[in-house]
């Protein structure tokens, strides 16, 4: 590769990592202006949004918007904003990518206060010249009442969606939880 197409290609890598940490951004603020259309527009016509608890799942922009609908019908004011976005440009196609977002969210669903911390495994991909989301997985640390989040992190239940409440998705199902849990926080006895 000559030293101009090099150069090029590490330019592209900038402004891509640039425009994909925006994406995040406009995804939190389109959330919680209920902007369907421009919600929508940030996902490839053939996205998937998908949850390990399995409560939000859809394949495609039809009906990725369908699953936001129901959602915000029944969430009324929120605020969510993204912290640490991690982005990795694929070097074999400079078209995708990949990353993770961390976030927190205030919501209100059925007009219950509550607080969630999450992130999202992300595939990115160039569509006409435009990152968009192409794969997405939200994963929650927590989602619970407002009044509940004093005691939450301390049970591995801290997972409220639509009236049940289940185990967390992460981190006491990472491998380097567990690894680290078994190697150093054995009981004492």
């Amino acid at each position: 590769m000559s030293e101009l197409a090099e150069l090029k290609a590490r330019v592209d890598r900038l402004e891509s990592r640039a425009a994909i940490t925006e994406l995040a951004s406009h995804y939190a603020s389109a959330c919680d202006e209920h902007d369907m259309p421009r919600l929508i527009a940030l996902f490839t016509p053939d996205a998937c949004f998908d949850s390990p608890s399995g409560t939000m799942v859809a394949h495609g922009r039809a009906a990725i918007e369908a699953l936001f609908i129901e959602l915000f019908k029944i969430r009324g004011p929120a605020f969510h904003w993204t912290h640490d976005v991690i982005v990795r440009v694929d070097p074999h196609n400079p078209e995708r990518a990949s990353g993770r977002v961390y976030s927190h969210a205030e919501t209100t669903p059925g007009e219950v206060v509550s607080l969630a911390a999450m992130r999202y495994d992300d595939e990115y991909q160039r569509d006409g010249g435009v990152w968009r989301i192409h794969k997405r997985v939200i994963s929650f640390l927590y989602y619970v009442p407002f009044t509940q989040y004093a005691t939450a992190l301390n049970q591995p239940e801290r997972l409220h969606i639509r009236g049940e409440i289940r185990r967390a998705d992460y981190p006491e199902s990472l491998p380097a939880w567990q690894q680290f849990a078994a190697q150093y926080c054995k009981p004492a006895g």
